[in-house]
């Protein structure tokens, strides 16, 4: 039976489903991440360009009626019903070929999705200096493709107390609540305690997921700045799930925004724009919808020196680092 007419064919209910992550104590076959970046000489990488090239072919109706036969979502435009069927042949294949000794993957054991909201002004001066006021994060479990998890505390801002109405408006977080909170590095130390008390970078592998560049490479750089502490570790590379959205799914940085994405993955947004815990419900939400379509979230943007700069997808899979509390600089 060819590449092409096996798509579809449901496995028998004891074949072994497709593991995201090697769980502690798991025996399936493993390779190395240079092994399964470059092996794509394997007979299992033809047999998915063959599948690939007979989705490309599909008809909207006929897309949709493939995932409904296989059980899987049907939601979503073209494109992504397309990414999904060949994500779920490429999945069902490779786990056959792990399990012949042949090419596999290994991912984090946790997602840790971060979205800060900060001070701001309608109209930001070019020398405006945004504070952090909340820090959410909402952990995603890649096991169980399942949020499992949440943090979330309001932090008061240092250089410019007052929030502006627009701030408040935009963000629903008023003034009493930010006078009533603490000042950043008392905010970070319980994030790091929060962190410590799962396990994260110590018994189980995680990475950092934010929406887009900013929360790491601007907030979090000036707030360390402003609170006169260094830059934390653990949160010096990440996943920015714009990126990982465009590549994978193939569409434009201007269908990347947190609302195209998940009205192209034919979800709605659930609870109040722009505030952090519920921006960051939601970006989790996308993560795990990829996840589901067989996409590769890797770490692909770090800091260095106070820089931004792009992970190559040719670079060791790695876990952030255990985290520390927060270190003075001086």
């Amino acid at each position: 039976m060819n590449a092409a007419s096996q798509i579809g064919q449901r496995k028998p209910d004891n074949a072994k489903t497709c593991s995201r992550i090697s769980p502690a104590g798991d025996s399936a076959p493993q390779v190395s991440t240079s092994q399964s970046n470059s092996d794509f000489s394997h007979p299992v990488y033809k047999e998915i360009a063959l599948a690939n090239g007979h989705i490309n072919r599909m008809s909207l109706k006929e897309l949709r009626n493939k995932l409904a036969e296989l059980q899987l979502d049907t939601r979503g435009v073209k494109d992504v019903m397309k990414k999904r069927l060949k994500s779920h042949y490429k999945k069902q294949k490779l786990m056959q070929s792990a399990a012949e000794g042949g090419p596999t993957d290994t991912y984090y054991d946790y997602i840790c999705v971060v979205d800060f909201e900060a001070t701001c002004e309608e109209d930001n001066p070019s020398d405006f200096h945004h504070e952090i006021i909340e820090f959410p994060m909402v952990l995603i479990n890649t096991h169980t493709l399942e949020i499992v998890d949440s943090f979330q505390e309001y932090v008061k801002p240092e250089l410019n107390p007052n929030l502006s109405d627009f701030c408040v408006k935009l963000t629903g977080i008023t003034q009493k609540m930010v006078d009533k909170a603490d000042l950043f590095p008392a905010v970070l130390e319980r994030v790091v305690a929060w962190l410590q008390e799962r396990e994260l970078g110590t018994k189980y592998k995680y990475a950092i997921l934010t929406d887009g560049a900013w929360d790491m490479s601007k907030f979090l750089n000036i707030q360390c700045q402003i609170s006169r502490i260094r830059y934390p570790q653990f949160a010096k590379k990440w996943i920015n799930i714009r990126k990982s959205y465009g590549n994978f799914y193939k569409v434009p940085r201007t269908q990347t925004k947190l609302s195209t994405m998940l009205e192209n993955l034919g979800l709605k947004y659930e609870g109040r724009p722009h505030s952090g815990l519920d921006d960051s419900h939601n970006i989790a939400r996308i993560a795990i919808r990829m996840l589901r379509d067989g996409c590769q979230l890797r770490v692909n943007e770090r800091m260095h020196a106070g820089q931004l700069l792009s992970v190559p997808s040719t670079a060791p899979v790695e876990g952030a680092p255990a985290p520390h509390g927060p270190r003075s600089k001086d």
